[in-house]
């Protein structure tokens, strides 16, 4: 495959051009990943400082107690609203559900191993297990599973 670099003078003018024959799963990967890099969520620090998260670097997100968290590998951010309305502004193919209290970026799973009943236990970049139910184990594997398969979307 070709790359082709230009270097242009505007800001405003940046962007990419995906030329193919057929829209594969690499190219719709590609695209995904151009067009949301960099999107970020607010949050709010243990010491209620108001910061702008970056969402590929979101390990998972977890409700606990009514209230939704963003973990990073190093730091927690409480976010405001529910998990379901996080999950609708941060949908990405990347981001999926763990749990009826937690969403998980797939692409910050280090491993994966079977638990009990059907259930999953993913390993995080940092290192901490998080469990996945047994209702969206199959979505964990399938997503898993997709990496390896060469079929055309």
């Amino acid at each position: 495959m070709r790359v082709i670099e230009r270097t242009i003078e505007h800001p405003e003018d940046e962007g990419v051009i995906l030329e193919y024959v057929k829209l594969t799963k690499d190219f719709a990967e590609i695209k995904e990943y151009v067009k949301h890099k960099g999107d970020t969520i607010m949050g709010y620090t243990q010491d209620n400082a108001c910061v702008s998260i970056r969402i590929e670097d979101i390990l998972y997100f977890e409700t606990v107690d009514g209230n939704a968290f963003a973990y990073t590998a190093d730091e927690l951010y409480k976010l405001s609203g529910r998990l379901y309305q996080v999950e609708e502004d941060v949908k990405r193919s990347y981001i999926c559900r763990a749990s009826k209290t937690m969403l998980v970026n797939m692409d910050k799973i280090e491993s994966v191993r079977t638990a009990l009943n059907g259930r999953l236990y993913a390993k995080m970049e940092n290192g901490e297990e998080i469990l996945i139910t047994r209702k969206y184990a199959k979505e964990i594997e399938d997503y898993f599973m997709k990496e390896d398969d060469n079929e055309r979307v």
